[in-house]
């Protein structure tokens, strides 16, 4: 069994971790971010202006906190954010959503 099998679960899918650590390490590394921040700004961050994908770019940390909840209970249809958003508390969603509020942390994203 390879290691990418290995980390399916029973239904064929990545697990939230396994997913997480990918995001993880194709982000960029930022000072001072919160655990599982820097992920967000790999596919959220500016490059994504004008694809699938939405920019956090300008969002209050109050919209992105709602979003997260969504997601987390399935409110909101998702491909990969409801697991995402499942990984992460009340608390660390908040504070990643405060720190991705903050301009320049977008504005200093690497695509």
């Amino acid at each position: 069994m390879t290691s990418h099998e290995m980390a399916k679960n029973r239904c064929g899918r990545l697990s939230a971790p396994v997913l997480l650590v990918v995001l993880t390490a194709s982000a960029p590394v930022l000072a001072d971010a919160p655990p599982g921040a820097a992920a967000c700004t790999g596919c959220h961050g500016p490059a994504a202006l004008g694809s699938a994908i939405p920019s956090l770019e300008g969002h209050a940390a109050a919209d992105i906190v709602a979003q997260m909840e969504a997601f987390r209970t399935d409110q909101r249809p998702a491909t990969v954010m409801n697991r995402v958003a499942k990984g992460f508390s009340e608390e660390e969603t908040r504070a990643i959503a405060e720190w991705l509020a903050d301009a320049e942390v977008l504005r200093h994203a690497e695509p």
